[in-house]
């Protein structure tokens, strides 16, 4: 009886954490960067004690917000990266669905990866660098593992592999960033172009005999 109680409480409290996360998305999604606990807590209907209660501060939340987001992103890569087409369309699928994710949420994007514009209000203290670090590593590493898993990159292939993710990772997230601000030419055009920069050895390498293929 007590656990089933347990079980009931623990349920009811995720079932509030998720409800609040779509809460805070919505600002996000209207306010970006300028996204405020303040707005958060009024658009879920709570005082922002009640918030900080559930995620600790502006941080935690963004924590919160980071990994569902991600998580979302991360399964868009691995369907392109999946996909039962040629080498070179799968390195452009996989580039354009990031692509595609952060030009349908600009907000979701700036807010994750850029403090509030001047003019706009912030969280006095909350450092947007810090927070987004280990979402652009966790992306590094989950393409360095299906690379590694997957092209026969020949000895000290682990390390390559690494490499390459963490430098294809940081290369969209720089490209990307650039892109969406300016817009100077339409998205696949740059996967085009990004695309191109990565097709030297990735065209010749074979893949690994006892892996998916890429």
């Amino acid at each position: 009886m007590e656990t089933t109680q347990r079980d009931d409480q623990q349920r009811a409290a995720e079932q509030r954490r998720r409800e609040l996360l779509e809460a805070a998305d919505r600002v996000v999604l209207r306010d970006g960067p300028g996204a405020s606990m303040n707005a958060i807590a009024a658009e879920a209907g709570i005082t922002k004690p009640i918030l900080y209660r559930h995620f600790g501060d502006k941080g935690g939340l963004y924590r919160a917000l980071a990994v569902r987001h991600t998580d979302g992103l991360l399964d868009g890569l691995r369907s392109a990266l999946d996909a039962p087409v040629a080498r070179r369309e799968r390195v452009e699928s996989t580039l354009d669905a990031y692509l595609a994710a952060i030009e349908a949420r600009p907000q979701v994007y700036r807010f994750l990866m850029h403090p509030a514009e001047e003019g706009q209000p912030s969280e006095q203290g909350f450092d947007v660098g810090r927070h987004s670090a280990p979402l652009l590593r966790r992306m590094g590493e989950e393409l360095a593992r299906v690379i590694a898993e997957r092209v026969d990159l020949g000895p000290g292939g682990e390390d390559l592999a690494r490499a390459w993710g963490h430098g294809i990772v940081g290369m969209m997230h720089a490209a990307g960033d650039w892109w969406l601000r300016e817009q100077p030419f339409p998205r696949a055009q740059l996967v085009r172009h990004l695309t191109d920069l990565l097709w030297g050895r990735l065209a010749v390498a074979g893949d690994r005999s006892d892996g998916p293929g890429f």
